[in-house]
């Protein structure tokens, strides 16, 4: 028996190979499907099936490339309907993989196809679970991602029937290999941990406790953050079938010259610039959107961006591909190019560029006393400005940057100095205003861990939020 965890961190998401007696499966594999086949050929194994536990709604799976590549059937639980082929699993089917066999659980709750594989040894005894979105280390999914009609409440209730009759009666050495890991948007209190057991989750996850069903909807429905606007869009894809990554790559990988970015730029062609913040703010092409590659890129590229606009990048030497396939794994087809030469060749070419200015947290400090039109704009989410923030500051979290309506309360005299926690998300937040029209802003380098040092900035935890 052979498994590896293939974990990407952007994403907070775990694929898993399985082999054995040189038969491979794959469960819920990225787009990008290169890993696993390499892997398989270096372990002289084929691979024999390719597993999916539920249409994911966070990334754009790799099944199909996968399937086309090496000939495995796509297999999903009960009640997966797609446009392409698969294999419907049954309620306890059994897939034989060498000396091993993967039983399937349908464990509806998370979506109505939710489903786990139950891998068992070469003796039938029951070795690990591969749990997708339904159970992670300290969590469970979501239920307001529903791919049917049915209400978060009523989803809900159906994953308490799920824990009661198909989770908890599993041994308690049952390795748990979820989909995804902290900082996912798929859950909301999983622990840092890529991997528990069966035993561990019955004791520290909150979800798998002694509880009515009521007390048990009513935990698992509240606190919850708005789902990521990416997030439809990519269970459709998941759905209905995407092209492939080649074809992707194929277009996307087409060095732009100069004049050719200023066109696709006057045709509505949104300018994507992944350097690092530091090199951005400095200088950028004017309407270019800052999102680094340094942070959780494909996540805010899915969530501030649309999916129906052509696409232009702008990237660091040699950081071209990486950035293509990054994005493909949150459905970004529509790339036309990268500019050729990067933000030097524009420089070059004599064109106008815009910058954005950086200053300390005790440049902030001195000004706040001194400049009555000084605004603070937290563009953190509502709950860490809910922790502490900066006396009468704005709270516009990032996700709301692209609502117009928000940026337009916004007044002209306003002298905007904008912050996140380290500065990452500040600097997404102040090119999207740039590309508004608004100049009069500033970006504080270290965020609130550096703002919450300054002894003379007032810090209140009373909300005070942008509507």
């Amino acid at each position: 028996m052979f498994i590896k965890q293939l974990y990407t961190k952007c994403l907070s998401e775990a694929a898993y190979y399985i082999e054995s007696e040189g038969e491979a499966a794959i469960i819920d594999p990225l787009r990008d499907i290169d890993e696993y086949i390499q892997l398989a050929k270096e372990r002289n194994a084929r691979i024999k099936y390719i597993f999916e536990t539920h249409f994911h709604a966070d990334f754009v799976s790799g099944h199909l490339d996968l399937s086309n590549q090496t000939g495995a059937p796509i297999i999903y639980g009960p009640g997966a309907v797609t446009n392409f082929k698969v294999h419907n699993g049954k309620d306890g089917e059994l897939f034989k993989l060498g000396k091993l066999s993967i039983q399937v659980l349908h464990t509806p709750g998370h979506t109505l196809e939710s489903t786990c594989f139950l891998l068992k040894d070469e003796n039938g005894k029951p070795h690990a679970i591969f749990t997708g979105d339904t159970l992670f280390v300290g969590d469970v999914g979501r239920p307001d991602l529903s791919s049917g009609d049915m209400t978060s409440e009523e989803l809900a209730a159906v994953m308490f029937d799920t824990i009661q009759n198909k989770l908890l009666p599993l041994a308690d050495d049952i390795i748990v290999y979820p989909a995804h890991g902290a900082g996912s948007s798929c859950g909301k209190n999983m622990g840092p941990e890529t991997f528990s057991t069966m035993g561990e989750q019955k004791k520290t996850n909150y979800a798998l406790q002694t509880q009515s069903k009521e007390d048990f909807i009513k935990t698992v429905t509240s606190g919850l953050d708005n789902a990521p606007a990416y997030f439809s869009i990519n269970a459709k894809i998941n759905m209905q079938g995407y092209d492939s990554l080649d074809t992707v790559k194929q277009k996307a990988l087409t060095p732009l010259n100069i004049v050719e970015v200023k066109k696709l730029m006057s045709e509505d062609a949104i300018l994507i610039d992944t350097r690092h913040a530091d090199a951005f703010t400095p200088g950028f092409i004017p309407g270019s959107i800052f999102i680094g590659l340094e942070g959780r890129f494909a996540e805010w590229a899915g969530s501030l961006l649309p999916f129906d606009k052509p696409m232009i990048l702008l990237t660091e030497e040699g950081k071209e591909e990486e950035t293509v396939v990054r994005l493909a794994r949150v459905g970004f087809d529509k790339i036309q190019g990268y500019v050729k030469g990067g933000f030097e060749a524009w420089q070059n070419a004599g064109e106008k560029v815009d910058m954005i200015v950086d200053i300390e947290a005790d440049e902030l400090a001195m000004d706040i006393p001194h400049d009555p039109n000084l605004i603070v704009v937290d563009v953190r989410k509502e709950t860490e400005f809910g922790d502490g923030h900066v006396k009468d500051a704005m709270n516009v979290p990032l996700t709301e940057m692209t609502d117009i309506a928000n940026i337009a309360q916004f007044e002209d005299n306003q002298n905007l100095y904008v912050h996140c926690a380290g500065g990452y998300r500040s600097v997404i937040a102040a090119s999207l205003l740039k590309r508004q029209g608004i100049h009069n802003l500033r970006n504080v380098i270290g965020g609130w861990g550096k703002i919450k040092e300054q002894k003379t900035i007032k810090i209140e935890k009373e909300a005070s939020v942008l509507n």
